[in-house]
This record gives C-alpha cells, sequence and structure tokens, in this order.
C-alpha cells in the first residue's frame, strides 16, 4: 500500500493543503488539536472532490442510459448465438463499438477519487510515523497526532501494535473497536449500495455483461474494503465511510427521480408521476418532461411500464406530447354548463347497448311484429279507394284464396288476430 501511495505522491501537496485549509476553520471552532477539527476536515474534503466529480457522474449516468437503449439489440444478440458465447461475446463487443458506449463506465467515479485516496493515505502515513509532508509542518504534524476520534488517534491502524498505539495516546482496544465499526459500516454501505443498484434499478429483463459487472461488484467491494480496511489508519476510513455515504446518498436520488428504463424504480416512479400529472393536469419539472418526451419518442418500443403511463393519461382524458408536456386529449368531449363553465362528460362517448337475453329478444321481437301489422293494414286501408272495396268483395274468390291471404297477413280465420312470429335466426 505505501508503494501504491507513493505513486500518487505528486496530488499529496495539494490535498494536504486543501486538509490544512479546513482545519484552520474548524480548528477555530472546536480547538486546532481536536479529533473534530481534522475529522470534519477530512469530511469536507471528501465532499469537495466528490462535488469536483459530479460532472462525471452526469457523464456516468448517461453512459448507463446508452447502454439502456442498447438492450433490445443485445437480447436480440443473445437469442442468435445462444449456444455460441464466443460469438456472442464478439457482436456485444462489436454493438458498444459501434454506439460508442463502454460497460465499464460505471467505475470511472472510483477510478477518478482513487489518487485523492491514496494522496491521503499517504499524508495519514506520514502523520503516524512523525514525518512531515506536504504543506503538513511539525506543528502541524503533532497536532494531528494528538487528534482523536471516539478515543482512537486519526494516524491508528487495526494491527498497530500496543506499544505504537501508546505511543498516540490511546489504547488497542479503542482503536480496534473504532476501526472494526468502521470497518463494517463501510463494507455495509457499500454492499446496500450496489444491492439498490442491482434490484431496484436495472432491466432484469435482458441480462447484459454491465448487469453481470453490477452484481460481480456488488459482493467484491465490501470484502476489499473488509481485508485492506484493517490496514487503512483512522482518519482514511473516516474518508472511505464519507464517500460510501455520499454515494449511497447520491444514487438514491437517482434511483428516485431518474430510474432506469425497464426497472421496478420505474414503475414506482411513472406510477407516483400518473398520480400528480391526473391530479394538476401538468407537468412541472424538466426532468420529469425529459423522462415523458423520452417514453413519447420510443413509440411501439415502450415497455411495460411505459405503456401503463400511457394508458392511464389516457383514461384520465390527457395525452403526452412529443416536447415532454401533457394537454388535454381530443378525443374526450367537454359539455359546456349553464354557469360557463367546462365539464367533461363521458357521456359524450358513444355508449354499447347491453345485450338482451332470448325471451327479452323474442317479447321484442313480437311487438315489433303487432306494431308492423297495425301499421302495414291502416296504411293499405288509408291508401285503397272506397270505390274499390265493393268492387273486390263483388269479385268471386277461389277455395282456400281468402285463407291463404289471410294467413298471409297474418290473420286468423274467424278468430282474434296472431301476431307474426319473429323469424329466428
Amino acid at each position: 500500500m505505501d508503494t501504491i501511495a507513493s505513486l500518487f505522491s505528486f496530488i499529496t501537496t495539494p490535498v494536504s493543503w486543501v486538509i490544512v485549509q479546513f482545519h484552520t476553520v474548524y480548528g477555530a471552532i472546536f480547538g486546532p488539536d481536536t479529533g473534530w477539527a481534522w475529522g470534519l476536515s477530512i469530511v469536507s474534503l471528501v465532499i469537495l472532490i466528490r462535488i469536483c466529480l459530479i460532472p462525471l457522474f452526469v457523464k456516468q449516468i448517461k453512459a448507463t442510459r446508452a447502454m439502456q437503449t442498447l438492450q433490445p439489440e443485445m437480447k436480440k444478440i443473445q437469442e442468435r448465438y445462444k449456444n455460441d458465447k464466443q460469438r456472442q461475446s464478439e457482436e456485444m463487443m462489436k454493438l458498444y463499438k459501434e454506439s460508442g458506449t463502454n460497460p465499464l463506465s460505471s467505475c470511472l467515479p472510483i477510478l477518478a477519487q482513487s489518487p485523492f485516496f491514496f494522496a491521503l493515505y499517504h499524508v495519514l502515513n506520514g502523520i503516524a510515523s512523525g514525518q512531515t509532508i506536504g504543506v503538513i509542518n511539525q506543528s502541524l504534524l503533532e497536532s494531528a497526532r494528538k487528534a482523536h476520534i471516539f478515543g482512537a488517534p486519526l494516524a491508528a491502524k487495526f494491527k498497530d501494535s500496543a506499544s505504537t498505539v501508546e505511543a498516540l495516546g490511546a489504547t488497542v482496544t479503542d482503536v480496534r473497536v473504532v476501526t472494526a465499526l468502521m470497518i463494517v459500516l463501510m463494507s455495509a454501505s457499500q454492499f446496500y449500495t450496489q444491492r439498490q443498484l442491482m434490484t431496484k434499478n436495472v432491466d432484469t429483463t435482458v441480462k447484459t455483461p454491465f448487469m453481470q459487472q453490477q452484481k460481480m461488484l456488488m459482493y467484491v467491494f465490501p470484502i476489499m474494503f473488509a481485508v485492506f480496511g484493517i490496514n487503512f489508519p483512522v482518519g482514511v476510513l473516516v474518508y472511505w465511510l464519507t464517500t460510501n455515504v455520499w454515494t449511497m446518498g447520491q444514487q438514491m436520488y437517482v434511483i428516485h427521480n431518474n430510474p432506469t428504463p425497464g426497472s421496478k424504480a420505474q414503475a414506482a416512479y411513472l406510477e407516483r408521476l400518473t398520480k400528480h400529472v391526473t391530479h394538476h393536469g401538468k407537468i412541472r419539472r424538466r426532468s420529469e418532461k425529459t423522462i415523458v418526451k423520452a417514453i413519447v419518442a420510443k413509440g411501439r418500443d415502450r415497455n411495460e411500464f411505459e405503456r401503463k403511463f400511457i394508458n392511464g393519461l389516457s383514461k384520465a382524458g390527457l395525452a403526452a406530447q412529443a416536447d415532454g408536456t401533457v394537454v388535454k386529449s381530443e378525443s374526450q368531449a367537454v359539455a359546456q354548463t349553464e354557469d360557463g363553465t367546462t365539464a367533461t362528460t363521458a357521456a359524450a362517448r358513444r355508449q354499447q347497448p347491453k345485450r338482451q337475453t332470448k325471451a327479452q329478444r323474442q317479447s321484442g321481437g313480437k311487438q315489433a311484429g303487432d306494431e308492423t301489422s297495425t301499421t302495414s293494414l291502416e296504411k293499405s286501408d288509408a291508401d285503397e279507394p272506397q270505390d274499390a272495396k265493393p268492387a273486390a268483395a263483388k269479385q268471386p274468390q277461389k277455395p282456400g284464396s281468402g285463407t291463404r291471404s289471410k294467413a298471409q297477413s297474418g290473420q286468423r280465420k274467424g278468430g282474434p288476430q296472431r301476431p307474426k312470429s319473429p323469424s329466428k335466426k
């Protein structure tokens, strides 16, 4: 570890200078020789570094989204070459090269802050050995050696001997309890961050090398922290625990507000967005407009959660636009009330008639037959001339013709009228 830290000695002076500047501020509040002054200086260093890495983190998010857009193509390659793993890997790499994406982009923030980590380790190791380093002079060195965090010296390690720890003004028990607790918290926070990413913010419908990479990091990083943590000074453990907590909070924010398409986090996000839009009738945040714009642009390639979101807006009489906004749907009628206000009516939509039973259809057919017969008879009587009736009565009729004509007109001979029975389809 000392050899690795020495490779980053070029950044030792800037890191030590930043720590000294923060120590000057906190020393005026808590005292220059207290653990609070030196501990908060290290925490402030972490926050400053992570703020500077935010553009890199945004780039990482964009690269991850680009990887998600390739999911359908990856699935096709997996299905096409499912029996040839080598050809499958070659086609995957070819796809990455053509699209300009990199599956290792998630490691960029870790790689970017590693020089600061090893530079801080080099500074704290010099404090533990009593050597001035960077801008830390002899007076600052003595102040840092007196600083204790929960009873453990800033430069003490888990594996330090009793004589080394006593020289720093502490006991072995205090040092090992504090360092063990920090190692456990550091490993647990790292594991929770990766597990949250794997269970909530990954599209599980397609298995990609990116998912395998994240699954590997979920178990590898906590083990690495547990193994190497016993060789870290307390100050370095404070640094790494702080950056893990920052990463965990940052990841929770991204999962809640900008989830990966097709993940469980997206389903929860779109459900919340549907309730918000149907209640207010519009989208206010720029990030929400960006997500809705991307969903509209997908068209038929939308996943299950995105289709459910679009259908939910349609049921509420709203429609998502290409620019990410939401307007009232034209398919829903708007009625004008008496007081001049507009009210959406569901009655404007065409209602489908309820299906009738067989008995209702038969009774309805009989009634229709009666009305038709009566109407036709009345019409024939009204249209026929008065002079034609006696002439028709005088004409001789063939046997059976009257009966047949009466039967055809729906009349029963010598009895009450009988309606025509409905034709059975």
